[in-house]
């Protein structure tokens, strides 16, 4: 196993790893909002929020090699399931390969956060 981080993400908040590679397989923790310059979030809305997390899968992505089409499949959370729409619409252009998905709505995510992405990728 390898641990991948990059300071182009948000730091873990917690006793886990931006993400770990295993053989070919890379299993990226959540991602929220945090602002890795900033160190916190500060995006208001759904959409520039769903925007940080996708940025941030990208760089965790990239430290690892490899880009949003190496995602097969994402867990996406969302603190209101009423932003489901907005969010899709930011989703996808960042997702343009189309992985496999679950996304649910949930009481409460870490630091306030309206949405979180959690990734899959195969790495070639």
């Amino acid at each position: 196993m390898k641990t991948i981080h990059t300071n182009d993400a948000p730091a873990a908040v917690g006793p886990y790893s931006q993400a770990i590679q295993a053989g070919n397989t890379l299993y990226l923790s959540g991602q929220i909002a945090i602002n890795p310059v900033e160190g916190k979030i500060v995006a208001a809305t759904i959409e520039e929020q769903a925007e940080q997390c996708c940025r941030n899968i990208e760089a965790v992505l990239a430290a690892a090699g490899t880009d949003m089409n190496a995602v097969v499949k994402t867990t996406c959370f969302l603190a209101d399931i009423a932003d489901f729409k907005a969010f899709n619409e930011v989703y996808a252009r960042h997702f343009v390969s189309k992985p496999a998905r679950s996304c649910v709505a949930v009481k409460d995510l870490p630091a306030g956060a309206l949405c979180e992405v959690e990734a899959l990728a195969v790495l070639e």
